[in-house]
C-alpha cells in the first residue's frame, strides 16, 4: 500500500492532540495541583504493570513540554521495545504541579498507543516471512487516526489508507450510486489518475468486473472458502488482492501461502486493551 504518514504532519498532529487532551482535562485550572507550591521540583517514574510493546514517547514528551518546557525526561524503553510487568518506562524531573497535571493525559496516550502497538505485534507475528502483509483500517479512535496508524507501524503491521483522501476505495454503496464498477473506476481515473484505485468485490462476478476495469487492488469482502479456492484458477493479471471482513488472529491463518497479498483488519485499532501504567513520585 502507498499510504504514508508524513513526519511533519505527525508532529503537527501530536501538538494538536496533546493540546486538546490537556484542555479537556484542565479546563480553567487543575485545582488539586494548587495544593503544591508553584516552584516545587519533583521527580517521578512510570512503570508498566503489563507486558506490552511500547509506543507513545513523542506524545508523552509533548504533554509535559506544554506544561513545563524545562522538564527532563529519561527514557528506559523506546517505541517498539517489548516490556514486562514491573519494567520502568521513564523518569521525569520538573515542576511538581506540571507533572501531576500532565500525568493522566500523558499516560492515556502511552497506554492507548502501546495497547495498539501490542495488538499490531501479535498480528504481525502471524505473517512474518510468509509473504502476507497485514493492514489496519480506518476503524480508529476519533481524533487519534495518525497516532494509531503510527502505533500500528511500530507494532509491525502496515497502514491501509490514512484517510479518505489518499486512495480510492470503491465499495458497495459507491458502486450502486455510480451505476457499476466500470463507471465508478472510470470516474475515479478522471478525478485523480495518480491515486491508487481499490474496489471491493463481494463475489466472483464482481471480482471479474474489477479485473476487467484494471484496478490496482481488489478487496474480497467476506468471500466464502469456496470462492477463495477458485482464485487459483483465475488470471489476476498482476492485480493485488486484499482479504477483509470480520478478520481476527485466528482466521488470518487460512490466507497464508495463498493468492492473497494483503489482509486488513479493524481489530488492530479497535479491539485493543490499554496497558496498565503507574506513576509515582520518587523525590519531592
Amino acid at each position: 500500500m502507498k499510504s504514508k504518514i508524513e513526519e511533519q504532519n505527525l508532529i503537527s498532529d501530536i501538538f494538536l492532540c496533546v493540546a486538546r487532551a490537556l484542555a479537556e482535562d484542565i479546563n480553567d485550572g487543575d485545582i488539586t495541583a494548587l495544593l503544591i507550591p508553584e516552584d516545587k521540583i519533583a521527580e517521578a517514574e512510570v512503570i508498566s504493570r503489563d507486558a506490552a510493546v511500547v509506543c507513545g514517547k513523542l506524545w508523552v514528551e509533548e504533554t509535559f513540554k506544554q506544561l513545563d518546557p524545562n522538564c527532563e525526561i529519561n527514557w528506559y524503553a523506546n517505541d517498539g521495545d517489548d516490556i514486562l510487568p514491573g519494567d520502568k518506562l521513564f523518569q521525569i524531573k520538573g515542576l511538581a504541579r506540571a507533572i501531576l497535571t500532565g500525568e493522566r493525559t500523558a499516560l492515556n496516550f502511552l497506554q492507548t498507543l502501546s495497547g495498539t502497538a501490542t495488538v499490531s505485534r501479535e498480528y504481525s507475528m502471524l505473517a512474518i516471512n510468509k509473504g502476507l502483509t497485514i493492514l489496519d483500517t480506518r476503524k480508529t479512535i476519533p481524533g487519534l487516526r495518525l497516532a494509531q496508524k503510527y502505533a500500528v507501524k511500530v507494532g509491525g503491521c502496515s497502514n491501509h489508507r490514512i484517510g479518505l483522501y489518499d486512495a480510492f476505495l470503491i465499495k458497495e454503496n459507491h458502486i450502486l450510486a455510480c451505476g457499476s464498477i466500470e463507471e465508478a473506476v472510470t470516474k475515479a481515473r478522471e478525478i485523480a489518475p495518480e491515486k491508487t484505485i481499490e474496489v471491493e468485490a463481494e463475489n466472483l462476478l464482481e471480482l471479474t468486473q474489477a479485473l476487467a476495469a484494471k484496478v490496482d487492488i481488489i478487496m474480497l469482502d467476506n468471500f466464502s472458502d469456496e470462492d477463495l479456492s477458485a482464485l487459483s484458477n483465475i488470471d489476476l493479471m498482476g492485480t493485488k488482492i486484499e482479504a477483509s471482513g470480520n478478520l481476527n488472529q485466528s482466521s488470518i491463518a487460512k490466507y497464508i501461502n495463498s493468492n492473497i497479498d494483503y489482509v486488513s483488519s479493524g481489530s488492530i485499532t479497535k479491539n485493543l486493551k490499554a496497558i496498565d501504567l503507574s506513576m509515582r513520585f520518587i523525590k519531592v
